[in-house]
């Protein structure tokens, strides 16, 4: 049987905007490694706080413009130009404002009480993250249609074939692909395969053997294990994340890597960087969890 290329038709009714139009602009992710608690009631100062603040209330008012002065020259700083008040980078990645697209006339979202089959309608390459500022383009995944060829690329050359059976078994509907390398020389790649329903996707999942193990290996890994940092806490409802990255000694890249299931459709969503450091943990999470967002 000959490998098969996954592209859809040109066909169709043009996408239509869901009633009501509305932009859904996502808020930016709150990190695994951020805070969460929630603010508690101040104390009450003691009496000789409140004696302290009497006496210096008048010598405050006495220099009031000249202190008015001081405060509107920081009001209009930026914070990182203010000393003591710079926030560290922590090395996430600036992507653009996130919208969800247009579907078609009357199809509903894939999670919603009118979809009990979890079907994503939306056009997947839409459903795709865009790459973040100072990216440069994968001409090869420039987030497009992609072939089932171009797919297995992903898995090491020895396990291709299997996988290629896997697809030829449980044929997916499209695929949908964006690359994109950054100034630091990480290579970041998204897949986005969409099945007949949801039982293929978690077939699928099932059938490359990812759960406490990363399954199949992608081509240029050596040890993947679990990666520690990820909780099931930062998935999205509707939406189950498997997280692994590359123990040391690892190879002559350091790989991050994960499969999202979202209804009938399985993200693959794969960071490496040549050389010994590792790939950074934190665009890497940031890019999981806003690409679940969108899938969510």
């Amino acid at each position: 049987m000959s490998e098969q290329t996954v592209t859809p038709g040109a066909t169709g009714t043009p996408a239509m905007p869901e009633a009501p139009p509305s932009v859904n602009v996502f808020a930016p992710p709150v990190l695994p490694h951020e805070a969460s608690d929630a603010p508690g009631a101040s104390p009450k100062p003691p009496r000789r706080v409140l004696r302290a603040v009497a006496r210096w209330t008048a010598a405050a008012l006495a220099f009031g413009v000249l202190g008015t002065g001081t405060a509107f020259g920081i009001a209009s700083l930026e914070r990182t130009d203010v000393p003591g008040l710079a926030t560290e980078d922590d090395g996430r990645w600036d992507y653009p404002e996130l919208s969800l697209p247009a579907l078609p006339a009357g199809s509903p979202r894939p999670f919603g009480a009118g979809n009990p089959a979890e079907i994503h309608h939306a056009d997947l390459r839409e459903l795709l993250l865009p790459a973040p500022a100072g990216a440069v383009a994968d001409k090869e995944l420039p987030g497009g249609w992609i072939s089932t060829e171009t797919f297995l690329d992903a898995y090491r050359q020895q396990d291709r074939p299997s996988v290629s059976q896997l697809l030829k078994d449980a044929v997916p509907r499209h695929i949908a692909a964006r690359g994109w390398t950054m100034p630091d020389g990480t290579v970041s790649r998204i897949y986005l395969v969409r099945f007949n329903s949801t039982a293929f996707a978690s077939g699928m999942i099932d059938d490359l053997n990812v759960g406490s193990s990363a399954g199949t290996p992608l081509d240029r890994t050596d040890t993947t294990e679990i990666d520690g940092s990820w909780s099931s806490q930062n998935d999205f409802v509707n939406t189950s994340s498997f997280v692994f990255a590359e123990q040391a000694p690892f190879g002559a890249e350091h790989v991050r890597q994960a499969y999202t299931l979202a209804g009938d459709t399985i993200a693959l969503v794969v960071h490496e960087r040549a050389g010994k450091r590792e790939t950074g943990r934190i665009p890497f999470q940031q890019t999981l969890i806003l690409q679940n967002q969108l899938l969510a």
